[in-house]
């Protein structure tokens, strides 16, 4: 029977994964991966931590999630194995003496310790935490920045012609961090949108990787995503009432126009943004596996800051089409609507905005 640790690996090489990209798409630090593949579960920091990264990599990966949690049980009950021969093994018979002693010694050695500990011993200076790292303060330069911070540690964030500093204050569970709006709490696996301008769009994503509440002079691996609504420079960034139409594409005709809906599928981050027959927008940072559908009477309007992020099918009158709205890291912004031709045909057409 296959291993535990043996279907992890064979089934990450058959994918062509490593470990720097699994850890990229799954958040689990490479020395966990490798842990759980060498089957090494002394790496881990207690049991809740090492069954919820075998569900994330199982899930990951396409396992059966189940198979792989009796695997590891079947590995723990090989670790422990049961002593037949001390439960089969007759109780030794014990003189009187022998039962007496048993019961007043450690009676006695208990009233001792008491003794010792309320009236002896000196008391004990509470631990001192040395300060090992000195604060340190990065710059978020890109679209992440991804490292070990210790407590103290700081971030700047640049936002137009501002720099917004966000910082490490607290290495209790949760973490704690400072930022223009206010604290924000950051657990283990989980993450957080701070709005430092206070525009109410999330500027920037905050990931906690890794960390140990039981060794805090490790760190903590924390992962700083900007989002790309939040570049000035970006075409998504701007009203989408403001945009302008450059190419044009008819997707359906008919004699009269009909109800229609977008079926959006998110494959990574991405800021997306959309308005329906001219009502009030919404947008929302989605990540990767969310869905979402959307549908409208005649018009839809919709921007996304990673064209690639995202897999649009335009459904209507039981007919299917996949939209074609960029390419890898390009911001799309797209009009979706009913124009009428001159012969009182209909046409919906998709028209992509400078």
């Amino acid at each position: 029977m296959e291993s535990l640790g043996d279907k992890l690996k064979k089934t990450r090489e058959s994918k062509g994964y490593d470990y720097d990209h699994v850890g990229r798409e799954t958040n689990i630090a490479r020395r966990y991966l490798e842990a759980l593949e060498g089957e090494d579960f002394s790496k881990f920091p207690g049991e809740p931590y090492l069954l919820g990264f075998l569900r994330n990599y199982g899930e990951y990966l396409g396992l059966d999630v189940e198979e792989l949690l009796s695997l590891y049980k079947a590995i723990k009950i090989q670790e422990q194995p049961v002593p037949v021969d001390q439960l089969l093994r007759s109780p030794p018979s014990f003189p009187k003496t022998a039962i007496i002693l048993a019961v007043v010694l450690p009676v006695l050695a208990a009233a001792a310790t008491a003794v010792y500990f309320l009236y002896i011993r000196p008391p004990v200076e509470p631990e001192r935490r040395d300060e090992i790292h000195a604060p340190s303060t990065y710059t978020l330069e890109g679209d992440f920045l991804e490292r070990r911070f210790y407590q103290g540690d700081a971030i700047l964030i640049p936002l137009g012609n501002e720099q917004f500093k966000v910082e490490l204050r607290d290495m209790d569970d949760p973490l704690t961090l400072t930022a223009p709006g206010g604290n924000a709490m950051l657990t283990l696996f989980g993450n957080t949108d701070l709005d430092l301008n206070g525009d109410g769009i999330a500027d920037v994503r905050v990931t906690l990787s890794d960390y140990d509440k039981k060794s805090p002079g490790s760190g903590a691996l924390i992962r700083f995503d900007a989002n790309a609504s939040s570049s000035p420079d970006t075409a998504l960034n701007l009203p989408l009432s403001s945009q302008t139409p450059s190419a044009s594409t008819v997707i359906f005709t008919s004699t009269n126009t009909y109800p229609f809906s977008l079926d959006v599928q998110f494959q990574n981050y991405c800021m997306f943004r959309w308005e329906v027959d001219r009502r009030e927008r919404t947008e929302r940072y989605y990540v990767r596996g969310e869905k979402l559908t959307i549908p409208a009477q005649n018009t839809i309007r919709l921007g996304a800051s990673n064209a690639s992020a995202v897999v649009i099918t335009l459904n209507g009158a039981g007919k299917s089409v996949v939209l074609d709205i960029g390419t890898a890291g390009e911001v799309a912004v797209i009009d979706l609507r009913w124009l009428q031709d001159n012969d009182n045909r209909y046409r919906l057409t998709q028209n992509r905005l400078e």
